[in-house]
């Protein structure tokens, strides 16, 4: 029987081999990815951020979980929100960018109410039923075994409370030509310039590609135990926010 594989971006590699190439790109890109956000989406990113933390419906005294938080966007406005009667898990696989996130949000003075824990998506450290909310950004696309992912979100959401799947999509037609350009072009330009890695930057284009389309993931989270799923295009579809909640 074949040894078991999966996509890292357009290649195939061993199942058990992806999480470290991901570790490996993130841990290269870390220091510049706030950077490289906002130029590769001209600011962009934080408008489709801001949009998923209105569509949480989190409230003070909630607890929110940031499932690959990387450096804290998403994680600071749920604090804010919050209050300190709530609290917000950073939580991501990826040490550096765990470190980056802690750094950033420490000299914006957001303490107290965010902690800060490396985990994998697939296997969550956490109680059943413990969250408010669960949202990951642009995270998604980069894990191995996402049913399984999907499946641990469900399960430690409190029953009622959303899942937000924030990642890039399928855009419309009329946009693919100028993006397929941009992608493979423009992207890894930026990220040889600005992190000295064209190749990660390659990769996201790829993983990008590779990611289910909005009614494919829209039916996984049906799969996987969430009801009242649907998904909202922003910028033309290249990116979409998916919202389920826990029965």
């Amino acid at each position: 029987m074949p040894d078991k594989t999966t996509d890292f971006g357009y290649t195939q590699v061993p199942w058990e081999d992806k999480a470290r190439k991901v570790a490996g790109i993130f841990d290269s890109v870390a220091r510049k990815y706030d950077i490289m956000n906002d130029l590769m989406s001209l600011g962009v990113h934080r408008i489709w951020k801001r949009f998923t933390v209105e569509m949480a419906g989190i409230r003070p005294g909630h607890r929110v979980l940031d499932l690959a938080g990387g450096t804290g966007d998403l994680s600071a406005k749920f604090s804010q929100i919050v209050g300190p009667q709530g609290q917000v898990i950073l939580a991501d696989i990826n040490g550096t960018m765990l470190q980056v996130g802690r750094e950033r949000l420490t000299d914006r003075g957001i303490a107290g109410n965010v902690h800060y824990v490396q985990a994998n998506a697939e296997a969550l450290p956490f109680a059943a039923d413990s969250f408010d909310a669960v949202s990951i950004a642009f995270g998604l696309r980069n894990v191995t075994d996402k049913t399984a992912a999907l499946r641990a979100m469900q399960r430690v959401l409190k029953p009622g409370k959303p899942l937000l799947v924030l990642e890039f999509s399928k855009p419309i037609k009329a946009l693919q030509p100028l993006y397929d350009a941009y992608s493979f072009s423009i992207l890894p330009w930026l990220g040889k310039i600005i992190t000295q890695d064209a190749d990660s930057y390659r990769y996201l284009a790829e993983s990008i590609r590779m990611h289910p389309d909005q009614n494919t993931l829209q039916q996984m989270l049906q799969d996987a135990g969430f009801i009242h799923c649907e998904y909202f295009n922003l910028s033309g579809g290249i990116v979409a926010l998916h919202r389920g909640y826990k029965a």
